[in-house]
């Protein structure tokens, strides 16, 4: 009898397939255990040997390499008349994003601008990784570009049309003589939507001049295209005519639009639609007139019983003339004449962004009666690539002005009390949080959600090196001093800022040993400081967590704000007239 199936103490009966997968040996591995049956604990080969949300993942013996079949990937034909499928392609290179053109005349695809077999581009891959860290997009940009290419059903050698950047989502128009397609440069490029013209072989772009970044396209039964785009914090639907490139905006306003979907005929469009004092619900709108109705209405009641604060949004020049969108949103009960406290959000990525929908950790703050700020500084998504990837080896730096600049203007308002302010932010957000209490003691309270306070560490146990070796350009043994004067912690001592830190136990994107660090440093020098740790809670607790969970940190948000930002639970009674 006794305890049965962990190591040490007791071998397991049900053999070899009973033993965890990640406890079994990998695929050449060197060392095994003097007992499989015995040993739980793990063994690990691969760099990705976990990920937030799946958790640990068994080692395969690749390494980094993608799992599945090697092989360039060909186009086959399936014949209807009981030929079967049959080969049409047999090359070293792979054929993707293929379409057929609705006339059957021709099959377009992408493929590597000089149809280099698979394996010499993955050579010529890794050897551009082995460059210097400042090179590498470069060489990356101008070597490794793909084309778009045309090829008869019959076969034959391709044709190819030479379109700038690398083509992605190929559409073809009705009449067969267009193809929309996506393109951009490659890592931390802007993205556009460009028709192509297949008798022509010319192309140009549609969305060249929009200040945003372009979604999904279809095209209309007529020849239009209609096309989803994000606009700073809010999205919309477009009817483009191809020919002039003229762009109405038919679905739209001061609100989040998701999940878009067009009937069979492409008249009608179904959607989901929030706005920042109404949670989601169910729409339908005619694509043709605009003319919309809701479907659903699960939160009327919700809506019924509690006064959703309203909004104000404006915007501002920053650093470089470059226009920042913000918003504040109202304290609950808000009587003029008085002044309440203010709590800055920042938002994570850094590449995400805050919408004009309704967001339930706004509403959490502003219904304890405090102004919610928040903003997109530079670095953010729905305003173009130049803008989203302007902070590339440059967090904390210009984007850290940008929150401050809005922080600047928010605290001109007569009722916005600028002795008492608050700041918090999750992932990106939580690094900046912490970030912003090492250069500043204007904050009164702060907490940080899955926060990074050690950049070198973080690169260690994280679940994405990818993103730093990306946005930090290269490596920390490549950019060794940029990973530390970014990491907060090594400013920690010049923190005075009462913090709260949340993290989660299962979050393999921002690891617990970052919160960790920070609370110790924190403790140290006598900042005062709690440290919440969520049981099975991955890097979404926010807003995939349990529940209770998830209701228990808005409850613990709320009662740092208040504790730190309200006086006796009440905003100020300071007048506007006794402001100097």
């Amino acid at each position: 009898g006794g305890n049965r199936g962990r190591g040490g103490r007791g071998a397991a009966s049900q053999g070899d397939s009973a033993i965890p997968p990640m406890a079994r040996k990998p695929p050449s591995a060197i060392t095994g255990p003097l007992d499989p049956r015995r040993f739980d604990g793990m063994h690990i080969t691969d760099t990705r040997y976990k990920a937030n949300g799946r958790g640990f993942v068994p080692s395969t013996g690749r390494g980094n390499q993608p799992s599945g079949d090697p092989s360039p990937m060909q186009i086959f034909i399936d014949r209807k008349d009981g030929a079967g499928r049959q080969a049409l392609t047999n090359t070293g290179y792979s054929h993707r994003s293929v379409q057929v053109s609705p006339d059957g005349k021709w099959i377009a695809f992408v493929a590597d601008r000089e149809r280099r077999s698979d394996a010499e581009v993955q050579a010529l891959r890794e050897s551009i990784q082995k460059l210097a860290p400042g090179e590498r997009l470069t060489a990356s940009r101008e070597q490794l570009q793909s084309d778009l290419f045309l090829i008869s059903p019959a076969g034959g050698d391709p044709v190819r049309i030479e379109v700038p950047g690398n083509e992605s989502n190929l559409e073809w128009s009705p009449d067969s003589r267009m193809i929309a397609l996506r393109t951009n440069y490659g890592q931390f490029t802007r993205t556009e939507v460009r028709l192509v013209d297949v008798e022509t072989r010319t192309h140009r772009s549609l969305t060249g001049e929009l200040r945003g970044d372009p979604g999904s396209f279809d095209w209309l039964p007529n020849g239009d295209l209609l096309l989803q785009a994000t606009l700073g914090g809010r999205n919309a639907v477009f009817r483009v005519q191809p020919s002039t490139g003229a762009m109405k905006e038919i679905i739209g306003g001061a609100r989040r639009l998701a999940g878009v979907s067009y009937d069979k005929a492409r008249t009608k469009a179904a959607f989901v639609a929030t706005t920042v004092d109404r949670p989601t619900e169910l729409f339908i709108a005619d694509l043709a007139t605009g003319q919309e109705r809701q479907l659903t209405h699960f939160n009327k009641a919700l809506n019924e019983e509690i006064a959703w604060s309203t909004r104000e949004r404006f915007t501002f020049k920053s650093v470089g003339d470059l226009e920042i969108e913000a918003w504040l949103l109202r304290p609950y009960g808000y009587e003029p004449g008085r002044k309440y406290p203010l709590v800055l959000y920042i938002h994570g990525g850094p590449h995400s962004a805050y919408t004009e929908g309704w967001f339930d950790e706004f509403h959490n703050l502003a219904a304890a009666g405090m102004w919610v700020l928040y903003t997109n500084p530079r670095g953010s998504s729905g305003y173009g690539g130049d803008f989203t990837y302007s902070t590339r080896e440059r967090w904390g730096m210009e984007d850290y002005e940008d929150l401050m600049k809005a922080v600047d203007l928010a605290i001109q308002r007569p009722d916005v009390d600028a002795t008492r302010l608050g700041v918090t932010g999750g992932s990106y957000g939580g690094f900046m949080t912490a970030w912003i209490t090492t250069k500043t003691d204007r904050f009164k309270a702060a907490q940080t959600d899955r926060m990074i306070s050690n950049w070198v560490s973080w690169y260690g146990i994280s679940d994405s090196q990818g993103l730093t070796e990306g946005e930090f350009g290269g490596t920390p043994w490549e950019r060794w001093d940029l990973y530390i004067d970014l990491s907060p912690i090594k400013y920690a001592n010049k923190v005075k800022t009462p913090t709260l830190i949340v993290q989660s136990e299962e979050d393999h994107r921002t690891p617990m040993a970052d919160a960790e660090q920070w609370f110790m440093a924190l403790k140290k020098h006598d900042v005062p400081v709690e440290f919440i740790r969520y049981p099975r809670s991955t890097h979404d607790l926010s807003r995939t967590g349990e529940p209770w969970l998830l209701t228990d940190r808005l409850h613990r948000l709320r009662q740092w704000f208040t504790h730190w930002l309200i006086e006796d639970g009440k905003p100020s009674m300071t007048t506007t007239s006794e402001v100097r």
